[in-house]
């Protein structure tokens, strides 16, 4: 079992949402210390104002994820101010809800690079101090989207695969040299934060609330778990997938479920600096 007591935790996406919910439960589970990642410093600071209430050990940085010296330069920083990271929840992600014949190439090259290249990066950064004290868990977090198809959200689907295929590798990875290392790949489905604003649940598979969510993770991380799907409809799609030819898995996720409808009205949550949200 990872424990998450007396541990320095990171996490990047943690101004808001579902990072900023890991951040107060980690901290309940006494934590040493929490390190907030995000683009926007106000929120960072106003999270951080709120967690210190507690008397608990906040410290934040502001880092876009999108660009590697950022990455590089702060988590330097990190590592000389804060020392190893034992837990980082790759948690920070954006999604572009439309067509993607209505895509920008700038719309394209930011989701890849956040939701990607950073997540990779910033797990890159902080992997060998784990390594060198044979002990530390990486937390991804994924998508459903990961799993399956969906018409409006082409990229993000396509960098929530990436994300999943990269995380297992690296998985097996550590499993293989007893690194004493755990990857565990979060994929859930439409979570009430925002992000997905306009989206129509498919059925039997609800929007779920953020604290569900983040106690499901961090359920998973303490028991170490490979791969977290939830609600319990997305932990079947892999067996439909690959049993039923691609049109009738078409005709039951898109017909019968409304998978493929889900994105029509998306709106998401707007913001100043970006189109869209952390996860």
């Amino acid at each position: 079992m990872t424990k998450i007591t007396n541990r320095t935790i990171l996490i990047t996406g943690g101004a808001a949402g579902i990072g900023k919910l890991l951040a107060a439960r980690c901290l309940a589970e006494r934590a040493y210390k929490v390190i907030l990642w995000d683009i926007d410093e106000a929120k960072l600071e106003q999270t951080k104002a709120e967690l210190e209430q507690e008397n608990h050990r906040v410290s934040t940085y502001k880092v876009d994820i999108s660009n590697l010296e950022e990455i590089k330069t702060v988590a330097q920083t990190v590592r000389d101010n804060e020392g190893v990271v034992d837990i980082l929840f790759n948690n920070a992600g954006i999604v572009v809800g439309k067509p993607f014949a209505e895509h920008t190439h700038t719309d394209i090259t930011k989701t890849i690079d956040i939701n990607v290249s950073g997540v990779m990066r910033v797990a890159l950064e902080f992997l060998q101090g784990m390594l060198q004290q044979s002990e530390g868990h990486i937390v991804n977090i994924a998508s459903a989207a990961g799993l399956i198809p969906n018409p409006n959200m082409s990229v993000y689907a396509a960098s929530k695969w990436a994300v999943v295929g990269w995380s297992e590798s690296l998985r097996l990875e550590m499993e293989r040299d007893h690194t004493g290392v755990h990857i565990t790949t979060v994929l859930p489905s439409y979570i009430n934060t925002g992000m997905f604003d306009g989206v129509k649940a498919p059925l039997l598979t609800p929007i779920m609330e953020p604290d569900y969510i983040v106690e499901k993770i961090i359920e998973g991380v303490k028991n170490n778990e490979i791969v977290l799907k939830e609600p319990f409809m997305v932990k079947s799609l892999p067996i439909l997938k690959g049993l039923l030819p691609t049109r009738a898995f078409d005709f039951i996720a898109g017909k019968v479920f409304g998978v493929y409808k889900t994105m029509d009205k998306f709106v998401g949550k707007k913001t100043a600096k970006r189109p869209a949200n952390k996860e």
